[in-house]
């Protein structure tokens, strides 16, 4: 799967559109950068500048591809833990899987939501539902989203009851989204230790020896 897939078609570009920008960003970066070359007035820089700005501009949009994609992996990430959550209670009150999932889709709008409603959309065209959910996961490119698939295509293909095996996945994600805050807790900390040695502690120690040092300074 193309990386444009992958950040849910930003602006709806095709490949065709995204090497279109990234020829003309470059296009642009590097009448910048002869712009600048020109106002320094030295040829070398002249030679610098223009290839400088030519490259930068043409991987500029790849690195925006990048932060569009690590985002919606993020988000989809996010959203999984509370749908699971109402997989579970739609399935213990008695929906099946597929209904379960376009209710999940209702009520979430978010990169999640947006994944299954186009495997729903699959299925309902013809495609094996197993098939349909199989791609999702794997080319979503979130560990959790491919495991919790492959766990339902065990469950239906050995014939394991759905709503046990929502459960433990529902307990798994609750379980991970409390070690990566935990994580997260334990790097803001860290974080801020570092304003407090760089900055604090120094003050603290001249306002504490400033003035035994000022003593022993003075002329005896």
């Amino acid at each position: 799967m193309n990386r444009l897939e992958l950040a849910g078609r930003p602006g709806n570009l095709t490949p065709e559109d995204f090497a279109a920008v990234r020829l003309v960003a470059a296009a642009v970066m590097a009448a910048l950068g002869l712009l600048v070359g020109l106002l320094l007035g030295n040829p070398v820089y002249l030679v610098i500048s223009l290839v400088a700005g030519t490259i930068l501009g043409y991987y500029l949009p790849v690195l925006w591809l990048k932060q569009k994609v690590d985002g919606r992996r993020t988000e989809v990430q996010k959203g999984l833990p509370d749908a699971l959550d109402l997989l579970v209670i739609c399935v213990d009150a008695g929906l099946g899987f597929d209904a379960a999932l376009a209710r999940v889709t209702d009520k979430y709008k978010n990169a999640l939501s947006e994944l299954l409603s186009k495997a729903l959309r699959e299925v309902s065209l013809g495609r094996p539902r197993l098939e349909a959910l199989d791609e999702m996961g794997r080319n979503s490119g979130v560990e959790d989203l491919h495991n919790f698939i492959q766990a339902v295509i065990q469950s239906e293909q050995f014939g394991t009851g759905i709503g046990k095996i929502l459960r433990i996945q529902a307990d798994e994600m609750r379980r991970k989204r409390r070690q990566r805050a935990q994580e997260k807790g334990a790097q803001a900390t860290l974080k801020m230790m570092l304003p407090m040695v760089g900055c604090i502690f120094p003050t603290l120690w001249i306002v504490l020896l400033g003035p035994a040092v000022l003593i022993l300074m003075q002329p005896r």
